[in-house]
């Protein structure tokens, strides 16, 4: 193995070694934690959620990813089938997609009406703020790559016979409709991203620096016993805050 993949894998163990005594805090503390993942198909969002979890306690934490709502859930208000998902005391909850899809996927793909996101913006705040109040840590990221690398990485699922079963229609459409989700996207951050639950990007062409420095971001904005600030202090070249003057290091 090459000296850099040796590298990888050492800061990956620390940072989880991180997450450990993290979640030891937040379990203490009766902590309740939603992480949501976002990103365009194929920015490593399943390959994040695998390494951020996999060495947290097991009945403390959750990944939850959505699919295609059933036809009650069709007729329900919308943030409705989310609700039994969020966490209970002393729970780690990651969402692999979200409340969200209306503001990309579900509005890209003509899944839904132009009435239905307008309802869906009306709402999304609030509904956010809601939860912090009631002392839900949430926090949002989204996973942004380039249009060539996404085709690189679709391209790759299709000649995998392991990786497949990730194809779907959605994804097929990625890159004809990749300016149609930048839109999209970026509307999402105008008008969602708030201070109770500002959204943070994360560019992931590199999908290692990636998901060590989500890690380092997530584990820096929580206080706990044995922190270790300088192995946990993210590279905001990397990782940082929306704003619409940051705006210009996302890809278009």
């Amino acid at each position: 193995m090459s000296d850099d993949h040796h590298h990888y894998k050492r800061k990956l163990r620390d940072l989880q070694i991180e997450l450990v005594k993290l979640q030891r805090k937040l379990i203490a503390d009766g902590a309740r934690v939603l992480v949501l993942l976002e990103g365009r198909d194929g920015a490593g969002k399943d390959g994040t959620i695998k390494r951020l979890t996999e060495h947290m306690s097991p009945r403390e934490t959750r990944v939850f990813a959505p699919g295609k709502p059933s036809g009650r859930e069709q007729t329900q208000w919308y943030f409705q089938r989310f609700v039994p998902q969020l966490p209970a005391a002393e729970e780690f909850v990651v969402f692999n997609r979200s409340w969200y899809n209306r503001a990309g996927v579900e509005r890209v793909m003509g899944f839904c009406s132009e009435g239905d996101v307008a309802a869906f913006f009306d709402a999304v705040v609030p509904f956010e703020e809601l939860l912090v109040r009631d002392g839900i840590e949430l926090r949002k990221y989204y996973l942004d790559i380039d249009k060539d690398e996404q085709a690189k990485r679709l391209e790759a699922r299709r000649d995998s016979p392991l990786k497949r079963w990730k194809i779907s229609p959605v994804d097929e459409a990625a890159q004809d409709k990749w300016h149609a989700y930048s839109k999209a996207r970026d509307e999402m951050f105008k008008r969602t991203s708030h201070a109770k639950a500002p959204w943070r990007v994360v560019r992931a062409d590199d999908k290692k620096t990636a998901r060590l420095e989500l890690m380092r971001d997530l584990l820096d904005s929580f206080d706990y016993k044995g922190k270790d600030k300088k192995l946990t202090r993210p590279d905001r070249g990397i990782v940082f805050e929306w704003s619409r003057k940051a705006q210009k290091k996302i890809a278009s």
